[in-house]
């Protein structure tokens, strides 16, 4: 066999780098390369089309193995489970604690409940967590950041009266006074000073984290990858360094720490998120020299120092950043896309966000679906048997890589800055992030980052049938101290993609009458059909009724159809030779009874201008600003 594998491949020449890009320009036939086969991302680098075993060559990270430091490959070695979780609203210890046993049954492994800070005590957690087995689920909590304390008191109680072994626990404590700075522009400084005593309570309990680093609210924000990421392990690297000047050991402090990420759109870049945030991570931590205090601790490197504090734990929650409320089942086809990117990086829980949570809070329906587009890829698609499937690929490797360069560089200017709590104060985070979010809503209104169903392909005669989005709550409802809800800092402008596009969509709605976009299609019968396609779809994502048809025998015969139809906007579509004959005999015909339009930028645009035709569309126009212009001349407000 290994004769016939040798002689295989000897009748085969690998071709050389430059064959390929020889064979590429050929393909393309004359256009540019860089415009066509190039990948300029956002993050500060481009992709090529293709990558080679040298590619990978010098990369470390190659070498190493999952579940060995710096931990790239993932955590875990012999298999890829993750937690499955769901989070609950338990206002109500009861109705909380039965929505919970039922999920067990339904395939959850992993709960996360939010608990009203008025409502801690005792008795509310025996109830919240009465016939729940602790010790075989993962259990997280989180509550006002100035009651977290009291909340881990309390559980530690809990678990100890209920005998459980504190080895045998998983969970989590959402303690993140950072969060808030960024979130609500208050200043939570002085609840840092519980850090020391919050690790202390649960340190008995070695899987069991209290310090949550909230990048999830950044990837909310419209962040890119690379400033998620960077911005992350600053934030973590806050954290750590804090802990470890109040007296905590570096190890232990390590391994109090949890990052809870969001999950953006972009398929491969999270992967590679995933993948490079371990690494980075890991290496941060390395420098700390964390000791482990038990002696027979295998996991340690030629430094003698312990690998395993040094394993990120990582809880992925799917963006609501680019979902919408029409078209909302698409949010299903992208929850799912990115709940798989973050399953294959080996992330450790996954929580799958409702696709109906931008409009109501979110049904018995909407729920099960997202359990069951986990649970889908674990039991049928075996997601959770084979580690880092991504390793090795040649373009993954090296995106990774790019990606985690990129980040480093933030990071490092982060730190430059004096900490990520510094660059929170003085609003540096912020304002780097809210630019981010004002850049792709800029994009998204000229197409240029595409929403399906919003700015491109609406579905034409959906209703919002009373649905709206939902209004974020301003408050954090209080901290320890009365503290008063003053902003002194800059905070996080959150607004989703779809909701320049959703706010004129429901202005045209609420119109005496539903706007009227008819297509005089004459000419050349391709472009045409091409125009007219593309007119609709730019039309109907402002709501508007559109009409096409198969064509024209004079433009007088087209605009009399118009008229007839009652139509509020007559969209001329032909070819760009075939302009400069029909577009003016079309405006002088439809003589002002209703908004002209051209579909393309012909070259006789200026000739055009000049008889009277102000409208164009086409694909170099901001779509979102244009039709709000039209919006305003159709008289809706």
């Amino acid at each position: 066999m290994a004769d016939s594998k040798e002689k295989l491949f000897s009748d085969f020449t690998a071709p050389t780098r430059q064959e390929w890009m020889d064979k590429i320009q050929v393909d393309l036939k004359g256009a540019d390369y860089q415009k066509k086969m190039v990948w300029r991302t956002h993050e500060g680098f481009n992709m090529e089309p293709f990558y080679r075993r040298e590619d990978l060559e010098g990369m470390a990270q190659t070498d190493a193995l999952p579940g060995q430091f710096p931990y790239l490959r993932g955590n875990k070695k012999d298999n890829n489970r993750w937690y499955v979780r769901q989070n609950i609203d338990a206002a109500d210890a009861r109705e909380a604690n039965a929505k919970a046993l039922d999920l067990l049954d339904k395939g959850i492994t992993s709960l996360g409940f939010k608990v009203p800070r008025k409502q801690l005590s005792a008795d509310f957690i025996a109830t919240l967590l009465e016939s729940i087995k602790a010790d075989a689920v993962e259990l997280n909590f989180c509550t006002c950041q100035g009651h977290t304390l009291e909340l881990a008191k309390l559980l530690a109680a809990y678990f100890n009266e209920k005998g459980y072994d504190p080895k045998s626990l998983a969970g989590s404590i959402g303690f993140d006074p950072m969060e808030k700075i960024l979130t609500k522009g208050k200043d939570t400084t002085p609840l840092l000073g519980q850090l020391a005593e919050l690790v202390q309570v649960l340190a008995p309990f070695p899987k069991f984290r209290c310090v949550t680093v909230d990048a999830d609210r950044l990837c909310n924000a419209g962040a890119y990858t690379y400033q998620e990421l960077g911005y992350a392990l600053a934030w973590g690297n806050e954290y750590l360094s804090q802990m470890v000047e109040a007296g905590i050991p570096a190890a232990l402090a390590a391994k109090k720490i949890k990052f809870d990420f969001g999950i953006g759109g972009v398929y491969f870049m999270e992967i590679a998120k995933f993948r490079a945030a371990r690494m980075l991570w890991a290496n941060i931590v390395k420098q700390y020299k964390p000791v482990c205090p038990r002696e027979d601790c295998e996991n340690t490197g030629a430094d003698k120092f312990c690998n395993c504090a040094c394993k990120m734990q990582v809880n992925a929650t799917t963006t609501t950043y680019n979902m919408t409320v029409f078209d909302s089942y698409v949010n299903m086809l992208r929850s799912q896309t990115e709940t798989m990117s973050a399953a294959l990086a080996g992330v450790d829980s996954i929580v799958v966000t409702p696709f109906d949570a931008p409009y109501e809070t979110p049904t018995d329906f909407a729920e099960r679906i997202a359990r069951n587009q986990q649970l889908l890829l674990q039991e049928e698609s075996h997601f959770d048997k084979i580690v880092d499937v991504a390793g090795g690929s040649y373009f993954v490797e090296k995106l990774t890589r790019s990606l985690a360069e990129e980040a480093w560089k933030l990071f490092l200017a982060v730190e430059e800055e004096g900490g990520f709590l510094a660059a929170a104060k003085a609003g540096i985070v912020q304002q780097a992030i809210n630019d981010t979010n004002a850049a792709r809503h800029a994009d998204a209104a000229k197409r240029k980052e595409f929403l399906l169903g919003t700015n491109q392909f609406p579905n034409f005669n959906e209703k919002s049938e009373g649905k709206a989005p939902l209004e974020a709550c301003g408050c954090c409802h209080g901290h320890a101290g009365g503290e008063s809800c003053e902003k002194p800092f800059a905070k996080l402008e959150t607004s989703r993609l779809a909701a320049d596009f959703e706010a004129l969509r429901l202005q045209t709605e609420k119109a005496a009458k539903q706007p009227v976009a008819f297509m005089l299609t004459i000419g050349n019968l391709a472009m045409r059909q091409a125009r007219a396609q593309f007119s609709c779809n730019f039309l109907a994502c402002a709501g508007y009724k559109v009409v096409d048809n198969l064509g024209f025998g004079s433009v007088e015969e087209g605009v009399e159809a118009a008229v007839k139809a009652g139509a509020d906007i007559v969209v001329l579509c032909s070819s760009d030779d075939e302009y400069a004959e029909y577009a003016i005999p079309a405006f002088k015909a439809l003589d002002g009874r209703a908004m002209f339009v051209v579909a393309g930028a012909p070259a006789c645009m200026d000739d055009l201008k000049a008889a009277g035709i102000e409208n164009f569309i086409h694909v170099r126009v901001n779509q979102l600003q244009t039709l709000k212009e039209y919006n305003a001349k159709l008289g809706i407000k």
